[in-house]
């Protein structure tokens, strides 16, 4: 497969996938892995594809062909999980290219399949994810808003500090008010299987809710599971010592993955990039009681991202005894340690500065693209295609950003007509003001 990175299919894949907010860097690598999951020509197709959802009449516009073998191919793509798909109170269907994380990277090993080579995919993956790290940099540092957030051990937290745990913060409540939920393999583990490198933790624990739940679902890439499962593979997790990573977003949360700190990548780059925030923790830290520790050592185990540590006591009548040592920059406060702590001496506490959470996936995909200097191809990407509905949405986001931010997004679309938007809102928030004196 020497040289894919120059096929015009794959490079122009490569070029359409970059243009995501969490980019997907140009590498041999990536084109031998898109090379395992589309053929050239599907590579060329898609590539025309806009980052927005559309149709099939969108899609054969696009693509120079009849509806109905645009359908065909649509279709056939979304059977591989390379295309999620959803059906409107009309009938009629609306496709999107998911990202390649949390997108078609990961369900291509949502389950055991034929049609794929999942070893060799595992091992590029590997390779793409590990060695050269600029995928994991692009979608885990760049900008300040981060894709998936840390859910709090709800178990863990005290009594008086239970009513500032919001419920977009809890992983039962997310459960709970899903419509639709699908469990999978997990995509890390498998990967990790794949090379000999996985744990003996739960492989099916991959949680996806509602919107990506339901075409995984229908497709065969997903089991659809009722809330009462779900919860029960939530204890599960938690009984395993697995934290819970979800969307960066407080309402339409599409999943939840229950992590293990040797398999999953995101707490990976916590650990290899923990003074840059690969994500985003959740709103407690865990404190330390020294005079409780029996330096026993079950918290180091347990921590995915190696936030704690023993050193000696200092003791000179007890010179085997060992102290925890917390590192809070580096914790997580997802409460597995307090969990673990058969003295009480870890808890959690509420951080000092509350954790911002987007309020939805729309918001948090604008606040990336405007961080990495991409806003303008969600909204001119095939702008002839651009509905005034999907304009008008990213524009509510826009409008409801704090100024700093409002005057990137302008800047970076040169627009005079979003400049003059921005301009209006803040005349009129200092309208009433001005009009005090």
């Amino acid at each position: 497969m020497p040289h894919l990175i120059n096929s015009n299919g794959y490079s122009s894949l490569i070029e359409r996938l970059n243009r995501f907010p969490q980019g997907a860097p140009p590498s041999e690598l990536l084109a031998k892995i898109l090379a395992l999951l589309f053929t050239d020509k599907e590579a060329e197709l898609v590539s025309r594809l806009p980052i927005r959802p559309f149709t099939a009449g969108m899609a054969a516009q696009l693509w120079g062909m009849r509806e109905v073998e645009a359908f065909r191919m649509l279709e056939g793509l979304a059977d591989r999980a390379l295309m999620l798909d959803s059906v409107q109170q009309d009938g009629e269907k609306i496709y999107v290219l998911p990202p390649p994380i949390a997108g078609f990277f990961d369900f291509s090993l949502m389950r055991a399949r034929p049609d794929i080579d999942q070893k060799a995919l595992s091992e590029l993956l590997y390779q793409y994810l590990n060695m050269e790290e600029d995928f994991v940099r692009s979608l885990f540092i760049e900008g300040k808003t981060r894709l998936g957030r840390i859910m709090v051990g709800e178990d863990e937290i005290a009594p008086a500090n239970v009513t500032r745990v919001l419920n977009y913060e809890r992983a039962s409540e997310v459960i709970k008010g899903a419509w639709k939920i699908g469990v999978g393999t997990c995509y890390c583990r498998q990967k990790m299987h794949h090379v000999g490198r996985a744990c003996a933790a739960s492989m099916e624990m991959c949680m996806t809710f509602n919107t990506v739940a339901d075409p995984l679902i229908r497709h065969g890439h997903a089991r659809e599971i009722d809330r009462v499962e779900c919860l029960d593979l939530l204890q599960q997790a938690r009984e395993q010592n697995l934290l819970q990573f979800a969307e960066n977003a407080q309402g339409g949360v599409s999943f939840i993955c229950n992590c293990c700190g040797c398999c999953c990548e995101a707490m990976i780059a916590a650990r290899k990039f923990s003074n840059l925030k690969p994500v985003h923790t959740s709103n407690f830290v865990a404190g330390l009681r020294l005079d409780l520790c029996s330096g026993c050592g079950r918290c180091i185990d347990a921590c995915p991202v190696e936030a704690v540590s023993l050193v000696s006591a200092n003791d000179a009548q007890h010179h085997w005894m060992r102290k925890c040592v917390q590192d809070s920059e580096r914790c997580l406060g997802c409460g597995i340690c307090a969990r673990v702590c058969r003295s009480g001496a870890l808890f959690l506490v509420p951080r000092a500065e509350r954790v911002i959470t987007p309020v939805d996936g729309a918001h948090r995909v604008v606040l990336m693209a405007i961080e990495r200097d991409k806003l303008q191809h969600l909204i001119w990407d095939n702008q002839a295609l651009f509905s005034h509905r999907a304009m008008a949405a990213i524009l509510g986001v826009i409008l409801r950003l704090p100024p700093v931010k409002q005057a990137l997004a302008s800047s970076q679309l040169g627009s005079r007509y979003l400049h003059a938007m921005i301009q209006r809102k803040a005349d009129i928030a200092v309208r009433p003001i001005i009009q005090r004196y």
